[in-house]
This record gives C-alpha cells, sequence and structure tokens, in this order.
C-alpha cells in the first residue's frame, strides 16, 4: 500500500508551496463581525435599561 499523502512540513519547499497556496488562503478568511456588533448592542441596551430603572427609582 503506497502513502499518497505527502506531508508538505517534510521539507523547507514543500511547507512553503502549501503555505502560500490559495486554498490554504481561502480557509483563513476572517470571521464574521456580526455577533460581536449583536454581543456590544445586547449589553448597551441592557447599561442603558439599567441606568434608566435606577433613575426612576
Amino acid at each position: 500500500m503506497s502513502d499518497k499523502y505527502v506531508d508538505p512540513s517534510g521539507n523547507t519547499e514543500q511547507f512553503r508551496a502549501f503555505a502560500h497556496a490559495p486554498e490554504a488562503a481561502a480557509k483563513a478568511a476572517p470571521a464574521s463581525r456580526a455577533p460581536l456588533v449583536a454581543g456590544i448592542a445586547v449589553a448597551v441596551v441592557l447599561l442603558v435599561a439599567a441606568v434608566a430603572w435606577l433613575a426612576g427609582s
């Protein structure tokens, strides 16, 4: 049984070719910022509601 998988870390030239491959760059796409923005918006709304509730007491 032949080993068809070649480990790109086997030598420097293969690793550089692997690291600079277009599909490697596509996998490292930045994550969506929507959950972060939504979390911050919820925190701001809760903070404003807490301040309004304390001001009304």
